[in-house]
């Protein structure tokens, strides 16, 4: 099981507060974590396979249409995790914002995983080297090559050189994978109750050499999309048939 160096495990913030605006009209009535997938609700998913992974505390950062997901899922004791909760509030917070404002639910050290990806990766491996590496943050990267999406981190000697959503380079051949692992700390210069999005401080973080990286190699899957919907959609379903 993952840990923390205290020894406690290490919980993970799922990022569940976007408005779906993709799936539309789908999340007009639903956020994303409830749109079913394979005949179940894609967190349902999700947590059977963190559990899966030695994962059992959760912590939902929910915003647009949360209160349906806690009445939905309550304490996770069904899913065999247990479930918290960290709602934005009136104003939406954005990705950063809603993980500063959860950090008293998380504790020092825990994973980040958007509220609308499926990465079926060994996520212990992942703590391992964010624990390893003494930074404060770890993201895990693919080999994407542009196929998938636009590739945005220059990864090269098993590190990365440049992470930046916003300024491409040629030497970009790795994507943000969607997991992240990060230090209570690293969200010091995160502002408390203001929108902010993650990827500028993940994007801060790179340039000042605090980001280190792990390579994974299984590709990723994601319900933001119409096309990323059916996708999971047939593999989940292939997996209930074997």
């Amino acid at each position: 099981m993952q840990q923390t160096s205290t020894g406690q495990p290490l919980p993970v913030a799922i990022l569940a507060g976007g408005l779906g605006t993709r799936l539309q009209p789908i999340t007009e009535k639903i956020p994303k974590a409830l749109v079913s997938v394979a005949g179940r609700p894609f967190l349902s998913h999700q947590l059977d396979l963190l559990r899966a992974n030695g994962i059992e505390r959760v912590v939902l950062c929910v915003g647009h249409l949360g209160e349906m997901i806690r009445d939905t899922f309550g304490d996770g004791r069904e899913f065999g995790v247990h479930l918290a909760y960290s709602f934005d509030g009136p104003q939406l917070l954005g990705t950063g914002g809603a993980l500063r404002k959860a950090l008293p639910l998380l504790g020092p050290a825990f994973y980040v995983l958007y509220g609308d990806s499926y990465l079926p990766i060994d996520y212990r491996s992942v703590a391992d080297a964010f624990f390893k590496s003494e930074k404060p943050a770890l993201m895990t990267v693919f080999g994407n090559q542009g196929k998938w999406d636009t590739s945005n981190v220059w990864f090269a000697g098993g590190e990365i050189k440049i992470y930046d959503k916003k300024n491409r380079r040629s030497e970009m051949q790795h994507i943000d994978y969607g997991l992240s692992i990060l230090s209570a700390s690293a969200l010091d210069e995160v502002p408390s109750d203001e929108p902010n999005d993650l990827a500028d401080l993940l994007c801060s973080l790179s340039a000042a050499h605090r980001l280190s990286g792990f390579e994974v190699f299984e590709r990723f899957y994601e319900v933001g999309s119409p096309r990323g919907l059916l996708e999971l959609e047939a593999l989940l379903t292939i997996g209930l048939k074997k």
